[in-house]
């Protein structure tokens, strides 16, 4: 089983140039596209996160149960679903503005167990920066990696949410310890201001970064980097393409039975790149259709080149 921890929310996603375009709402949320994006792979896969009782937080939990995603650890609320209004610019890249206050995702209070059979647990997004719920995932993650659980870390940066950045990155790096695999973009790298040597040196076994339509690169704890180009898709938008990255490391990662440090140090150069080249594609064909819509695991074939699957 591999837990995702985190936000679940609904994105309106214009569906015209301008302003006052007609907005579409779109099941979203950075840990719900990752565990949807799971499930399609046909990884099992359980969501831990708070979601209301009303109409947005149903469509959210059929999302999930659609994909074959566990829903049975969210919580529930009264409190109204959060809002993430898109803005998608030249290329397809997507900005965002959210409606947080008094919302049901930032009630979140941490489980007092991990689903029976949890191998790994993911992280990320606003869930880590919106209070109380962000100090429940905290502890969360603690937790996991205090009881030897593999743990994911995308921070999937929002400066918009983030009202001291100092602070959120000093927290950001006393996470590190209890990380085994970092995954970012390069904004988010950019914007957090270290490097991979750095975010190594305190933890995670190694750090994945997302290169846009360049592609993905990898530096271990080796200190090697490894890399793979994009494929070449026509872009539609780019919602949830680092999501479903997330989702095809973490399932390449259990398909291999490298959901340990020792596993992922083991990959070696040929292993990385065929993983980073399933991840690669797997974010493409997101790309090339409106809203997070990642693959069903019968899209990508048995041409993924990731062992023991097809």
């Amino acid at each position: 089983m591999i837990v995702v921890a985190g936000e679940a929310l609904i994105d309106l996603v214009p569906r015209g140039p301008g302003a006052l375009a007609a907005l579409q709402p779109a099941l979203g949320g950075g840990p719900f596209n990752t565990a949807v994006a799971l499930g399609r792979l046909g990884s099992p896969t359980a969501f831990c996160s708070r979601v209301s009782y009303d109409a947005f937080g149903e469509a959210l939990l059929g999302g999930l149960r659609e994909a074959g995603v566990d829903a049975s650890a969210v919580q529930r609320g009264p409190e109204p679903t959060t809002l993430a209004v898109a803005t998608v610019g030249d290329g397809g890249s997507a900005a965002y503005s959210f409606y947080v206050e008094g919302t049901a995702d930032r009630l979140f209070t941490a489980p007092a167990a991990l689903p029976a059979g949890t191998r790994a647990v993911s992280f990320g997004t606003c869930s880590l920066v919106l209070e109380p719920g962000a100090s429940a995932y905290e502890e969360l993650l603690r937790t996991a990696a205090g009881q030897g659980v593999f743990t994911v870390l995308d921070p999937n940066i929002r400066p918009g949410l983030i009202p001291d950045a100092d602070a959120y990155r000093a927290r950001f790096k006393g996470w590190l310890s209890s990380v085994d695999l970092l995954k970012l973009s390069e904004e988010d790298a950019l914007w957090l201001g270290g490097t991979p040597q750095e975010w190594l040196s305190a933890g995670p076994s190694a750090v994945v970064i997302t290169h846009g339509a360049a592609g993905l690169s990898v530096v271990t704890g080796e200190h090697a980097v490894y890399a793979v180009p994009g494929e070449a898709v026509d872009v539609v938008d780019t919602i949830g393409a680092g999501d479903t990255v997330n989702a095809a490391l973490l399932h390449g990662l259990a398909v291999r039975d490298a959901l340990s440090p020792a596993g992922v140090a083991g990959l070696g150069a040929e292993g990385w790149r065929q993983l980073l080249g399933f991840a690669a594609r797997a974010a493409a064909i997101t790309c090339s259709r409106a809203g997070a819509e990642p693959p069903y695991a019968s899209e990508l074939g048995d041409s993924w080149a990731v062992p023991g699957r097809g």
